[in-house]
């Protein structure tokens, strides 16, 4: 991949994802001064993978024909006029109108960048690359908690909004400079350009591909506890601050970031679903543990190791979408592939809210943590080699 691409490719979507976390611990806190209990928290979070994930593979689809740059600018442009009108939302629907704004703006720049990639990536490096990417999306991710946490305390919940559109027009101006109209790719076997409908039947039809895009549903139920629910949590377990709530998120994914990169030439060299099976018994255990944490200290060693789990994950699953991309078009399955992740957010903030309304905050986390192990077993069972290529 050519060096002036991915590293603005990589700082345009850190960018993006800083001005994301920056919001991530103020959220939860505003919806709740709207009057937002357990389950409505729930819907706002959902509203945003719903609109997110029906975009998703219409864009990735679209992506494959028109190219991506116009993706990218578009999603960032949206981003921006979110985290102006967050601010003046006064009423739970008008919050949800914006989240759902929100996510169309999301399914224009992760997926599109993952479809970037993964037209560059040489085979057998596919860990390697997809472990990059993920490395500007944890730190952008992990860092913004941290800065919406000290811009909260000590200027209020809108500077963390208002903080989040200055950073996406900056990674808009970014794009528009430095990356290319039509990006150079690689010679190789063209994909034909197909429907979004037929695309995705054809996927459905092969037992590794649904494999995968089980796994990739499975391991994000846990995003909505640990993001949008964690601060409730520990208002709930020992009257966090707002910076410690930012410091435990933050923990969590600067820890992915940094082991992005081996845990990404760990999948392209050994068994992917033994990787996968290990990294969800490490999520699936910490969040069963993570209600009887009755410090801020043992809450902080907890997301560390969830993180660690959280690094074997993502690279693996982003290798193995990216060998299926060059069956269907990367854009095609990267589209999906981030579809399924929106329907693993959507499922774990119902299930969240659900959980947390009938049997309490702290069940909650223990009963999501058994069903992603769950499911990510029977997933890997799907991928497994044994499975490979007999359904294709």
């Amino acid at each position: 991949m050519p060096r002036q691409l991915l590293i603005t490719l990589l700082l345009s979507v850190f960018i993006a994802l800083l001005g994301i976390g920056i919001i991530v611990p103020v959220m939860p806190v505003f919806a709740e001064s709207l009057g937002a209990g357990g389950l409505a928290l729930g819907f706002i979070i959902a509203a945003f993978s719903l609109a997110r994930g029906i975009c998703q593979p219409v864009v990735g689809n679209l992506s494959d024909r028109w190219g991506r740059k116009g993706f990218l600018l578009g999603g960032l442009a949206i981003f921006a006029l979110v985290g102006y009108l967050l601010p003046a939302a006064s009423s739970m629907g008008a919050l949800l109108l914006i989240r759902c704004l929100h996510g169309v703006g999301s399914a224009m720049i992760v997926p599109v960048a993952m479809a970037y990639v993964g037209d560059h990536a040489q085979v057998g490096s596919e860990g390697r690359y997809m472990g990059l990417l993920n490395i500007a999306i944890f730190t952008g991710i992990g860092g913004g908690p941290l800065l919406g946490g000290l811009f909260t305390d000590l200027w209020g919940m809108a500077s963390a909004f208002y903080a989040m559109a200055a950073l996406s027009m900056l990674a808009w101006f970014l794009v528009l400079v430095q990356i290319p109209a039509v990006a150079p790719t690689p010679s190789t076997k063209p994909v034909r350009n197909i429907g979004v409908y037929k695309s995705l039947r054809i996927m459905l039809a092969s037992r590794r591909t649904v494999g995968i895009l089980l796994a990739r549903l499975s391991t994000m139920i846990i995003m909505v506890p640990t993001m949008a629910f964690l601060p409730l949590l520990m208002h709930s377990l020992f009257a966090a601050s707002a910076l410690q709530i930012g410091v435990v998120i933050t923990v969590r994914t600067l820890v992915n970031a940094v082991l992005q990169f081996p845990c990404g030439r760990l999948a392209d060299r050994f068994d992917k679903v033994l990787l996968l099976r290990l990294g969800a018994l490490v999520i699936s255990t910490v969040m069963c543990l993570v209600p009887l944490a009755g410090s801020f200290s043992t809450l902080l060693i907890l997301f560390a190791i969830l993180g660690c789990g959280e690094a074997l994950i993502w690279p693996t699953l982003g290798a193995l979408a990216t060998e299926e991309g060059r069956l269907y078009g990367q854009g095609n399955m990267m589209g999906v592939f981030n579809l399924a992740m929106s329907a693993g957010v959507f499922s774990g903030a119902l299930g969240a809210g659900f959980s947390t309304d009938f049997f309490g905050l702290h069940w909650s986390f223990f009963l999501i943590g058994i069903l992603v192990l769950a499911l990510t077993m029977f997933a890997c069972h799907l991928i497994s080699p044994l499975q490979d290529h007999s359904a294709r």
